[in-house]
């Protein structure tokens, strides 16, 4: 029996854009990249296509999609948008920032898991905003992996993963940010409330907003609805079991078995079989988030019966990002 993929790549050629926008306004699913990771696409307005996308990834209906749009005026129909998430938009959109505000009408409950609430953001990749309007609909798009596994920043990593359940993808090259979306809750924007960091910043927005953003902190049981993806406390994960430390140590070097993975921060002097890193220098916290999930499904593809994992130091929003999907990863079963 053939184990070639089903699904196919698609450069990003004019002829191409306009199939696969054909695809998505007819009800079907588009890998594609944005600036975060790829995301697996369907017509955020069509019940039927969004519930295509949880059945590709074995993704339960608890977990909501974020929606994907053009314009602020397209994200006004689907969310209800208050001053507070018209002042972020105008200054972090197109960008890495998702905002759960009140849902419209027309937005279904499938996309929602049920709730009045909706997570929006305009993405700053050009592939992907020309997929949104060549389709002419706003796209839900969870990242096109299966369920819980790591995410994909490049078009081989969404074959690995769902070649066999979906049909076509969108090479756009390697993500530039590596990491998911910033999610801020502005159901209440006297109280907003950072759910999951990315490369927004806590601070710069709390700025923005002229008042203190709280960090949600609570785990989200995985069969109760969550008000935004990201919040489940195991995700991201890897197969080989996972251990982070602040530090690796000499002593840990030494009595790591040689089937143990390091995967250091920073390059360290000392480089060994079994010894990996996410940046060259001191706090390229960019350059980390970056190779973040690449390296993480290269140890899991290795024979590493174990993986010991750098945390990153500082409170810089990536070097949190890159923490946050490290704990969630390590999260035991």
């Amino acid at each position: 029996m053939s184990t070639t993929p089903a699904a196919r790549l698609y450069r990003p050629t004019p002829r191409n854009l306009a199939l696969l926008a054909r695809v998505l306004a007819e009800g079907g699913l588009v890998a594609a990249p944005t600036e975060t990771v790829y995301g697996l696409a369907a017509d955020a307005l069509n019940a039927k296509a969004c519930r295509a996308i949880f059945r590709a990834k074995g993704r339960p209906a608890s977990d909501p999609l974020i929606v994907h749009v053009d314009s602020i005026e397209q994200a006004d129909e689907v969310a209800v948008l208050n001053d507070a998430a018209r002042k972020l938009a105008k200054l972090f959109w197109p960008g890495p920032l998702t905002l759960v505000l009140p849902k419209r009408a027309g937005v279904p409950d499938i996309v929602t898991s049920g709730l009045p609430s909706v997570a929006v953001r305009l993405p700053s990749h050009q592939l992907f905003r020309e997929l949104i309007r060549r389709s002419g609909c706003p796209l839900a798009a969870p990242s096109a992996n299966p369920f819980g596994y790591v995410s994909p920043t490049t078009a081989a990593h969404v074959r690995d993963g769902l070649g066999k359940r979906i049909g076509h993808i969108l090479d756009g090259g390697s993500a530039k940010i590596g990491v998911e979306s910033t999610i801020l809750d502005l159901r209440d924007p006297r109280h907003p409330v950072l759910l999951r960091p990315g490369a927004v910043s806590r601070e710069a927005m709390a700025r923005v907003l002229g008042r203190k953003i709280t960090i949600h902190r609570r785990i989200v049981p995985t069969a109760t609805a969550a008000i935004a993806p990201g919040l489940l406390e195991r995700h991201y994960s890897p197969r080989t079991p996972l251990t982070l430390v602040d530090k690796i140590t000499p002593a840990l070097v030494r009595s790591a078995g040689s089937n143990h993975a390091l995967l250091f921060m920073q390059k360290p002097a000392q480089v060994n079989a079994n010894t990996f890193w996410l940046c060259e220098a001191p706090n390229a916290f960019d350059q980390a988030a970056h190779n973040l999930f690449d390296r993480l499904r290269t140890l899991d593809n290795g024979a590493w019966s174990h993986i010991h994992a750098e945390l990153a130091p500082g409170s810089d929003a990536l070097a949190l990002a890159v923490n946050d999907r490290l704990r969630r990863a390590a999260a035991k079963r």
